[in-house]
């Protein structure tokens, strides 16, 4: 008897939770992968075995649905609510912050005890109280914007300052990861693990894309005129080496004997990102139809959930929060009415009535809306989807009453999520979010204000039309400038550092940063001109995607900066050469 006693302690000490401790959470995300990525859905040029076991071990949400793109999933995810009631109306610009009444999952967890931490893509704002680690995260290590352009040895930010890492960018982040959970092993976690792949650039590491680069592809596209088969095999490189890093942390948690009493959940931010196989569904990423919003998930508790148990009942990303709370038995914070529902039930295969519901998707616009057996799309054609899981056939006129239902439905729920806002869901393109940057906070002092969250003016311009990774070029006169639109929170004197290069012969231009009436002068220099990468991509870059360089810091003094909104403005006085400088961001300190 002393034995077991012996034992069953000395499990409990090494880490083996007993049934009462409350589980530790993993949650990973996918970025720009389809459904039909993964060898459970069916694929079978991937292989994704790691992945794959969630589901035999676990449970699969069979028809569980998402954004048409990122960061709206994203904002799902953390709060329960649809997106647009959270102020998340784009992917850059600023448009993709999360409004700050607004309360995550990992506020609920942190206040709940748990450590919390989230490596990779964030995408739902970079300055604090945006921040991830504002947000309920206890640390953030990875890339706030919608995607980075530099996969290999890749600048991150490293909770509030960028570091120069080495290696295959979702390595790197799982690194972290680990490092977070072998550190947490004796309490209870958090582990939000947002991968950055398969979203463009397409990049694989060399050992993945070896593998695929030569392989014949069996199943198509929808469209297989559109297929780029290239493109489809390197983002399944890119898929299987996430699954190799989702196996790393799989294997962690066993050797911690975390295993039986940890949530492991995996799903995706929105459909494919480029024409490939996906089940026959119409649509990919940007598409409110099924291939476009649809989304692999399964979701593993060895210590209460079933194996191998498929919920057929549509779910989405706005039930994530309620029900890894209810598993976790940790209580949700803030008052706002959720829109998700707790699937705890379905997933412990309990008896309960479960009524038909709607699940809205919507992007620039366009709103569709999805039952059980139908979806009415954007364009108000109601499919069956049972019967037509690939939209080819409207049944308007078989079933009007339905697709009479359905489009009241759709115009109510717009007047009620949106409000006030235009049924255009409020910006439109690239306009820069008109919410100011709050800056000056003595918790977190470092504030970075990159390209993408500026207003070019004059010549200047972006390094391409997509502004998430680009940075401003073109600046060449004198009436040329970039603007940021501040609210200082803190009065005081704050560092100035400009993340820059110029060519050599152009160095000497006399630059000025000026809010309200301070004013901060300062030389480009020294010259600093690096070539364009050559070696970050396994295929050439899409169109509107900046090729990147290497930027240096130019520190450029101290300005104080007073409380209040304004517009913080970079020009130049002087301009020797031929150009000023190219600038990727600007840095504020607050040092007192």
């Amino acid at each position: 008897m002393q034995r077991v006693i012996l034992a069953a302690v000395l499990i409990f000490a090494v880490g083996q939770p007993a049934f009462a401790a409350r589980p530790n959470v993993v949650i990973f995300l996918a970025d720009d992968a389809g459904w039909g990525d993964y060898g459970r859905n069916g694929n079978t040029t991937v292989r994704t075995p790691h992945i794959d076991s969630l589901s035999r071990d676990g449970v699969t949400l069979d028809r569980f649905f998402v954004c048409p793109v990122c960061s709206p999933t994203r904002a799902e995810f953390l709060t329960g609510r649809y997106h647009p009631r959270g102020g998340v109306r784009g992917v850059s610009t600023g448009q993709e912050r999360l409004d700050l009444e607004e309360r995550t999952i990992a506020d609920a967890f942190k206040a709940a005890g748990y450590a919390t931490g989230a490596f990779g893509k964030w995408h739902n704002g970079t300055q604090w109280p945006y921040h991830p680690m504002a947000r309920g995260f206890d640390e953030y290590f990875g890339h706030s914007s919608g995607h980075w352009g530099e996969y290999f040895d890749a600048p991150l930010e490293d909770n509030g300052r960028m570091l120069r890492t080495k290696g295959y960018i979702v390595d790197v982040c799982t690194d972290r990861a680990l490092d977070f959970i072998d550190r947490n092993r004796a309490k209870p976690f958090l582990c939000y693990v947002p991968f950055t792949t398969p979203h463009s650039p397409w990049a694989a590491p060399d050992q993945n894309w070896q593998q695929y680069k030569d392989k014949p592809l069996t199943q198509r596209a929808t469209l297989a005129d559109r297929e780029v088969a290239d493109e489809t095999r390197c983002a399944l490189a890119m898929i299987e080496n996430q699954d190799g890093n989702v196996g790393r942390v799989l294997s962690k948690l066993k050797d911690l004997n975390l295993n039986e009493n940890t949530i492991v959940l995996y799903f995706c931010d929105n459909g494919p990102n480029s024409w490939r196989w996906n089940g026959g569904m119409k649509g990919i990423k940007g598409s409110t139809d099924e291939g476009g919003v649809r989304s692999a998930a399964f979701i593993r508790w060895p210590a209460k959930l079933p194996a191998g148990q498929t919920v057929t009942q549509i779910t989405g990303a706005i039930d994530l929060l309620p029900t890894l709370t209810a598993l976790a038995e940790v209580p949700r914070v803030g008052d706002k009415p959720l829109d998700g529902r707790d699937l705890s039930p379905l997933l412990l295969q309990q008896k309960v009535d479960w009524p038909d519901r709607m699940l809205f998707s919507t992007w620039a616009g366009r709103v569709s809306v999805r039952t059980q057996q139908h979806r009415l799309d954007d364009q108000q054609k109601l499919f069956d989807i049972v019967a037509d899981p690939d939209q080819k056939t409207p049944i308007n006129s078989q079933d009007p009453e339905t697709a009479a239902r359905l489009a009241a439905a759709v115009a109510a729920w717009r007047e009620e999520v949106f409000g006030t806002v235009t049924a255009k869901g409020g910006l439109a393109g690239n306009a820069v979010d008109p919410r100011p940057i709050p800056v000056g906070y003595r918790e977190f002092p470092i504030t970075m204000l990159p390209a993408r969250d500026g207003e070019p003016r004059g010549g200047v311009k972006r390094s391409s039309p997509a502004p998430n990774c680009s940075y401003f070029v073109n600046w060449t006169k004198a009436g040329d400038s970039m603007v940021w639109l501040l609210d200082v929170h803190t009065s005081g004197r704050y560092e100035v550092s400009i993340d820059y290069t110029c060519p050599e012969a152009d160095a000497g231009s006399l630059v000025e940063l000026s809010f309200g009436a301070s004013r901060l002068a300062g030389k480009v220099g020294p010259g600093w001109d690096p070539p364009l990468y050559t070696n970050q991509d396994t295929l050439p870059r899409p169109h509107g995607e900046s090729r990147m360089k290497e930027f240096r810091p130019l520190n450029l003094g101290t300005i104080h900066l007073e409380k209040g909104q304004g517009s913080l403005m970079l020009r130049a006085v002087e301009i020797p050469g031929q150009s000023v400088m190219d600038v990727r961001r600007v840095t504020l300190t607050l040092t007192d």
